[in-house]
């Protein structure tokens, strides 16, 4: 794949660590991070595919799990090394989803897909990266993949904030102007799609569903009020948050989704715990 010098660009003028870290950002953090600590075991390698600035990796690798790391952006790769603590099992190299040759089959118990699919804007693009994150996680391995959703980006960069003019993106066909639904380039940076085309997409392949979350909900639209809330309301706000994140009719109001998958072990294979999926089976979880 060419290096696109849009996003290159931006991840070397963007602060990605301060992102998930101020508080509002956290939400998004400690949500993908719950649902991982709920699958990963010990002595589970995990493989982080455009692992940016290592906060994932280096978080999993703090509590003592082997991680490999492949991140595209050279400056990405540098802050990833600079923040790595002594200690750490981890390394990182250059490379991108699209192709993880280097990388053997069915290797990993866990692999994060959390930035790659922000930045690809075909269809087959999207499949291969998703080919090649199961492709080298083991069957019965567990994939975590982002999103960026358009609806809940709309609200809030649109309607709320006004970073971007709805009435222009739509003149431009960024936008349809009847189900506003989006159309990206690698010069907008960012590919926004909905739940619908995520399960388009991952209708052939060969996992099961574990959980669709809204990775951080209306903590974007409600940034503000959330960074002026005091330990204990966040406390209470996180609660809510965590038992609603799963909720189908809240499922578009999200800047960011998780889609969480086991991969099968062939068609009519056990899985862990005894349970048994055929391709029908499949496709009706999703």
């Amino acid at each position: 794949m060419e290096t696109n010098r849009y996003l290159t660009d931006f991840y070397e003028r963007y602060d990605e660590d301060s992102r998930l870290a101020v508080r509002h950002g956290t939400v998004e953090f400690l949500t993908t991070m719950r649902y991982v600590e709920k699958y990963i075991k010990p002595g589970d390698r995990v493989l982080e595919i455009g692992a940016g600035t290592g906060r994932y990796s280096h978080a999993l690798a703090r509590q003592g799990y082997r991680v490999d790391a492949v991140e595209l952006v050279e400056h990405n790769i540098e802050a990833f090394r600079r923040n790595a603590l002594p200690g750490e099992d981890i390394s990182v190299i250059q490379g991108n989803a699209l192709d993880l040759s280097g990388f053997p089959d069915n290797r990993y118990d866990i692999v994060l897909l959390l930035g790659p699919l922000y930045h690809l804007y075909c269809t087959e693009d999207k499949r291969q990266a998703i080919r090649e994150a199961i492709r080298v996680t083991r069957p019965g391995g567990v994939i975590f993949a982002a999103w960026v959703i358009s609806d809940g980006c709309l609200l809030d960069e649109g309607f709320r904030r006004s970073n971007i003019d709805v009435a222009k993106y739509v003149r431009d066909g960024l936008l349809d102007g009847e189900t506003f639904a989006a159309k990206s380039g690698p010069e907008d940076l960012f590919e926004l799609v909905r739940k619908e085309d995520i399960d388009a997409l991952m209708s052939d392949f060969p996992v099961i569903r574990l959980h669709y979350v809204a990775a951080d909900g209306c903590a974007l639209l409600l940034r503000d009020e959330i960074d002026a809330m005091d330990g204990e309301t966040f406390q209470l706000f996180l609660n809510w948050h965590f038992f609603t994140c799963e909720r189908e009719d809240l499922a578009g109001v999200t800047s960011h989704s998780l889609d969480v998958f086991r991969k099968l072990p062939g068609e009519g294979d056990p899985l862990p715990g005894g349970e048994h999926f055929d391709l029908q089976q499949r496709r009706d979880k999703l």
